[in-house]
């Protein structure tokens, strides 16, 4: 419907995929009204860019758009304050791992990246997997996927160490870093 600039298909996606992309965005900027307005901001780019756009999955699309939303408020807010956060502290851990983004040069490269990721994580045991993707994708904190997985927030720290070191060895493998 988006295709047709049907107003209808931004009512239907926040009714369905709404609550998530919320709690996406409140992990990381931890407010549920920047929360809201994360998803407002990811409906109207959503409308602007479809069509031309034509994602081949379309809650991820979207939540792609609000996590970049809310990360970029939360780079906002840290510069205008110099404090922490979880998206913060997060998005530390992985710059060691991950070249930055004016090294990529294309599109293509970014794309093959990714999907050396993917490929390493489907390798890891599914808690593992779990585990990274609440961190790094959902910016969960450590004391959040302690409870949430039953570990220790030592043990959370300690596992999240390991899988970094490991997917950083497979990137090196694989000629990326």
């Amino acid at each position: 419907m988006l295709h047709n600039r049907n107003e209808q298909a931004l009512r239907e996606t926040e009714a369905l995929y709404g609550a998530l992309c919320r709690s996406v965005a409140r992990s990381i900027l931890e407010s549920d009204a920047d929360a809201e307005e994360c998803l407002n901001d990811a409906l109207m780019t959503v409308w602007n860019a479809i069509p031309p756009a034509a994602p081949e999955n379309y809650c991820a699309y979207l939540l792609k758009i609000v996590r970049n939303i809310a990360l970029n408020r939360c780079k906002s807010r840290l510069r205008e304050k110099r404090g922490g956060g979880q998206a913060a502290a997060a998005l530390d851990e992985l710059t060691e791992i991950f070249p930055a983004k004016d090294n990529v040069e294309t599109e293509l490269e970014q794309k093959e990246l990714m999907q050396a990721v993917t490929a390493f994580l489907r390798q890891q045991p599914q808690k593992h997997r779990d585990l990274f993707v609440c961190r790094y994708w959902q910016a969960a904190s450590v004391a959040e996927l302690a409870q949430q997985f039953g570990m220790t927030e030592n043990h959370v720290k300690v596992t999240l160490s390991r899988l970094r070191k490991r997917l950083k060895a497979a990137l090196r493998k694989e000629d990326f870093l």
